[in-house]
């Protein structure tokens, strides 16, 4: 199965992963800048997101953005991945180092963290609503949980519209299927990579971004002290400048 996804513009590939919260709309705010300076944007939705079907079998997301890559033409790409979103991208660096020059890497989760007691009451939340059919409920509690205190009102509401569809699409499945997650090598990762947090985050993922940092050959980290868990929503054009400034000089 070919994952939803877009391309924008024409020049090396930038390739676009979402976090789990939302789909590929959350880079609605990045595509005009990465255009405008020369980029060909391609923007996915993993399956059970945004326009991809949930999977119908045990699914290996990595394994489908390198099809993707193959798809559309790509020889190698960068990659930007916010928060499990980023987890991919770093599967997919490790695991094909030839196919990533340039590795951006948003709130990012990894596959081997063992969640904080903050990270599992908020799991344990979400699932004691989904269980009560509480969808609003469970779509309110990832909103006020993702973002931080500066995200305006339409950014609110734009994530809430994506985490609602999410839910939505994921809840009517059937049957539910497991993805294949390898285990990541950091030494085998080459591409020099960027790596943003923020400061008024979940603890989880400002720790990852910390280990990551230390483990990442030629890596920058930037920790943002107004933004959540989705700096791209919340201040895109700050956001886009550390990209295209990271970009300017790897591609």
């Amino acid at each position: 199965m070919t994952i939803s996804h877009d391309v924008s513009g024409t020049g090396s590939t930038v390739l676009f992963v979402h976090s789990t919260v939302v789909d590929r709309r959350m880079w609605d705010p990045q595509v005009p800048a990465l255009t405008a300076a020369g980029y060909r944007v391609v923007r996915c939705d993993l399956r059970g997101y945004g326009d991809s079907p949930v999977p119908d079998r045990p699914y290996d997301n990595a394994g489908d953005v390198l099809d993707l890559l193959d798809l559309v033409g790509a020889d190698s790409a960068a990659l930007v991945g916010a928060s499990g979103g980023g987890r991919v991208c770093l599967e997919l660096a490790a695991r094909r180092p030839d196919r990533v020059h340039a590795l951006a890497l948003l709130c990012t989760a990894v596959a081997d963290h063992e969640p904080s007691a903050e990270l599992r009451a908020f799991g344990d939340r979400e699932d004691e609503l989904l269980e009560a059919g509480d969808v609003a409920g469970a779509t309110e509690l990832n909103v006020a949980t993702w973002l931080g205190p500066h995200a305006d009102d339409a950014t609110r509401d734009r994530v809430r519209l994506m985490q609602r569809h999410a839910f939505e699409v994921q809840l009517a499945a059937t049957e539910e299927f497991p993805a294949v997650r390898t285990p990541v090598d950091l030494s085998a990762i080459t591409a020099p990579s960027l790596i943003v947090s923020g400061d008024h985050d979940v603890i989880d993922f400002r720790e990852i971004a910390t280990r990551l940092a230390a483990g990442l050959p030629g890596s920058r980290h930037v920790e943002l002290d107004w933004a959540g868990h989705l700096p791209s929503l919340e201040r895109p054009e700050v956001v886009n400048e550390l990209l295209l400034d990271f970009l300017a000089n790897r591609i």
